[in-house]
């Protein structure tokens, strides 16, 4: 079998083009962690470390050179990437990529496609005695039944986030709009015209797609980007084309396999090394960075943990319909998975430290995507539930998993560190009213709630968010799945469909709707993403179910 040497020329591309940690991202890091080691008592002799490989580090292995249809498909993706590469010289790095990303998501299709039907999504001889490893979840089943909600054609948003479009009023839509909003709102940097940004996402959703001229808008942005050029303009051109391609590919196969001319197994070729590659452009200019952090070690760790984190809870939709680039598949070993999810954690602790704040363009993105699932019922113990109830915080050990920016995910590796959580001895004024409104709505939940709180004033000071608002929100999503767990998740799928219209009609409270919209973010991001009983992580692993081969919708 031929094999294209795509793999190694894209991480070759890849190193050549990071930049190294900045020491001001780092020494602010440090100081926020030994500013908790005074809450959390101090010197922790007794706390557990967990090491991740870099991403980088290891040569990444080489997929088949594509077949005639993937050739064909390249040469359509090269005539454009020739058009944008004429049009603007100083592109040729991005082209590059975006060539060499698509070559290796072909070859990783074809392998996949030729592989036995009964290959194990994770290799065998893959279990691992580590602490961390210790903590992972029994997997659920999951069936295509259960994401019709997921679809870009399902349930509109309450509150409309695209005047005057509606074809874009939709769950999925609704959460990179925030995102982008809270990214530009945060820094004041607008750093893409907005039709630049919608360009990606017209190209991502199939029903955009037919309701949207793609050809005009293009045009348009090559016209408008030839008169006034910027980087990050041209970049949402060669990332849409990406996201057109890698549409195209996933379509084919899924198609194929549909027909039964192929028989796909649950499973990918991808090692850590080109799951994290395909990222780069599935997530580096779709959340666009300024050209000066945009290598930036501690920047493409946020983009490849951004889609770790959409992998751990909705993209799971992905491993029932096949979708390539989805952690759960991987041919990864399940350390590494369980290192990654741990990074999300680890990371949203990290996101709620004040010294955290204005490093980076991108450093809330990860916590920002947990917020929205939340908001948008996509979060796993309200979609899933806890089948096994809610598990003691005493000596829990992601409850004592230290904040870390995990910069070096792709160069140096991760160390991740568990011991003693940091708490305040009393809340702040409006923490004080949530917890207390706990109390009396739902004294079950009140303890551990009041727990959380002061954790988390703990990590990111004295909270002054809007007491209202986010008392609505945590009453019908992190509360009611409190109760859902310790009920054995009766009721889980009600906070689901509960949710979601809650998210979107006060969508714009939480965007930049009053003074104290960051403060109401970053709790959200906390009780979300992190708190006990870390529901994120229960939705750790997958069970393979017949795979359903729907239509890919983003």
């Amino acid at each position: 079998m031929t094999t294209a040497a795509t793999s190694s020329q894209l991480a070759n591309l890849i190193r050549a083009n990071i930049k190294p940690r900045t020491e001001r991202f780092a020494l602010r890091e440090q100081a926020g962690i030994a500013r908790l080691g005074t809450f959390a008592g101090g010197s922790q002799p007794g706390a557990v470390e967990i090491s991740g490989r870099a991403a980088l580090a290891a040569t990444p292995r080489e997929f088949p050179a594509p077949d005639g249809p993937g050739r064909a498909r390249l040469e359509a993706l090269e005539q454009s990437l020739a058009l944008v590469q004429e049009a603007f010289p100083l592109m040729e790095t991005d082209v590059r990529l975006c060539r060499l990303l698509a070559g290796m998501l072909e070859g990783a299709w074809l392998e996949r496609a030729r592989a036995h039907p009964g290959t194990p999504a994770t290799p065998p001889g893959d279990a691992c005695d580590c602490a961390l490893c210790g903590q992972l979840p029994s997997p659920p089943q999951r069936h295509l039944s259960d994401y019709s909600w997921r679809r870009s054609n399902g349930r509109p948003l309450a509150v409309k986030t695209w005047p005057f479009r509606q074809e874009l009023d939709s769950v999925l839509m609704g959460g990179w709009v925030w995102n982008r909003s809270l990214q530009d709102a945060d820094t004041g940097r607008d750093l893409r015209f907005r039709y630049e940004d919608d360009f990606p996402s017209f190209l991502e959703y199939k029903r955009s797609a037919s309701a949207v001229d793609i050809t005009g808008t293009a045009l348009r942005i090559q016209k408008s980007l030839a008169e006034n050029f910027s980087f990050n303009g041209a970049r949402a051109l060669i990332s849409g084309l990406f996201i057109a391609h890698k549409r195209s590919v996933d379509e084919y196969w899924i198609g194929r396999h549909r027909e039964g001319a192929v028989t796909l197994p649950q499973s990918t070729p991808l090692d850590l090394t080109t799951y994290a590659m395909l990222q780069m452009l599935d997530c580096e200019w779709w959340h666009v960075a300024p050209d000066e952090e945009l290598w930036l070690e501690e920047n493409l760790a946020v983009l490849a943990l951004s889609r770790v984190v959409d992998d751990m809870v909705d993209a799971r939709a992905d491993a029932v319909t096949g979708e390539i680039n989805n952690l759960w598949l991987a041919a990864m070993p399940t350390h590494d998975k369980a290192v990654l999810a741990a990074c999300v954690l680890a990371q949203i602790k990290y996101i709620c430290m004040p010294e955290s704040r204005g490093v980076l363009y991108n450093s809330t993105l990860v916590a920002n995507t947990a917020a929205w699932m939340g908001l948008a019922g996509r979060h796993a113990v309200w979609f899933d539930g806890i089948p096994s109830g809610l598990a003691p915080t005493d000596d829990c050990l992601l409850c004592g998993l230290e904040p870390n920016s995990c910069a070096g995910l792709l160069t140096s590796g991760v160390t991740l560190r568990m011991g003693c959580r940091p708490r305040v001895d009393t809340l702040g004024p409006a923490a004080a009213v949530l917890s207390e409104r706990c109390r009396t709505a739902h004294p079950q939940a009140w303890r551990l709630f009041h727990q959380e709180l002061s954790v988390f004033e703990a990590l990111h000071g004295e909270w002054h968010g809007d007491v209202e608002p986010c008392w609505e929100i945590l009453r019908r999503t992190y509360v009611a799945a409190v109760v859902s767990a310790e009920a054995h998740r009766a009721g889980a799928r009600d906070i689901q469909a509960d949710s979601a219209p809650l998210g979107t009609s006060l969508f714009h409270v939480l965007n930049v709707g009053t003074p104290g919209w960051q403060e109401n973010t970053v709790l959200l991001n906390y009780m979300f993403g992190c708190a006990h009983p870390h529901f994120f992580w229960a939705a750790q692993r997958f069970a393979p179910t017949a795979m359903g081969g729907d239509w890919v919708d983003g």
